[in-house]
């Protein structure tokens, strides 16, 4: 085995200690990326992009990679490390939006937030500060994508959509009335879309499955099934059927809680109408 390189200031961050990693074993084994490729099967392109940091690998690339150099676990726990690299995130996210735009059904369950498929402009611009974006172009970037996004949900071609939402979503509202106005508003437009279909969770049904992870499952063209989880500060991507199956089952269990989608669009009217009207500005 090749002998251990010390870790520097450079190569402390996992994503740049992978990568450097790469490069120096194959160096060391004399092999070009073409006859890498040829060795283990992959087309050489593949190796190209994981030494200039462009993608991991998958894990099966990866082992092959550790006998191929004879470092037994040594890549596979460097990319493991890699994979939960904060700049991983946003890769894993650009996956997920990718499905989701050629999504030919979307089922989402949402136990605290609107989902961004259903946020208003002003709604994402507030979680995303809430979130630790400072105002300037970053935050401007990401609110209108996430505002583009909402384009799956219209025009031809867009899927069937069921969005479930926890009554924790609708009772911790915007601190300004007319922007949760707006947003309201806005659920109960998309509701009656006839590809969409909105669901409420109310807190009389008690401790139910999936009780912290917003959860979308992504039904591809093919038939397969995808999904994403997110938390407070990461997100994965799930394409395992034994997981898959896991998470749909506990939605299916979710819905069977849930109000119907009449029940759902009374219960949204409610909670509108308890919202209080601004104040006028005085003449």
């Amino acid at each position: 085995m090749p002998p251990r390189r010390a870790v520097t200031g450079r190569s402390q961050e996992p994503r740049q200690r992978y990568v450097e990693e790469l490069r120096l074993l194959r160096a060391e084994k004399g092999d070009s990326l073409r006859q890498l490729g040829d060795a283990l099967g992959w087309d050489w392109s593949l190796f190209g992009k994981m030494e200039k940091g462009q993608t991991l690998g998958s894990p099966e690339v990866v082992e092959a990679l550790d006998q191929h150099y004879g470092t037994p676990g040594l890549l596979l726990t460097l990319w493991e490390l890699a994979a939960g690299d904060p700049t991983q995130f946003k890769e894993r996210y650009r996956r997920f939006m990718a499905l989701e735009a050629n999504a030919a059904g979307i089922q989402q369950y949402s136990p605290a937030v609107v989902p961004g498929l259903l946020q208003t402009e002003t709604y994402a611009y507030r979680l995303l500060t809430r979130g630790g974006l400072v105002p300037g172009a970053d935050l401007e970037q990401q609110v209108e994508a996430r505002i583009l996004r909402r384009k799956v949900l219209s025009g031809p071609g867009a899927p069937e959509c069921r969005a479930i939402l926890d009554e924790a979503v609708l009772r911790r509202g915007l601190l300004d009335c007319a922007e949760w106005q707006e947003q309201l508003k806005h659920l109960t437009d998309v509701a009656k879309q006839p590809n969409v279909t909105l669901q409420v969770l109310p807190f009389a049904a008690g401790l139910c499955e999936l009780p912290n992870t917003d959860t979308a499952l992504l039904r591809k063209p093919e038939g397969s099934t995808v999904a994403w989880v997110e938390t407070g500060d990461d997100g994965q991507l799930i394409q395992e059927n034994v997981r898959v199956e896991r998470l749909q089952f506990g939605y299916d269990r979710l819905r069977d809680h849930a109000l119907s989608p009449r029940e759902s669009a009374e219960f949204l009217l409610r909670v509108l109408e308890e919202v209080p009207c601004p104040s006028a500005t005085p003449s």
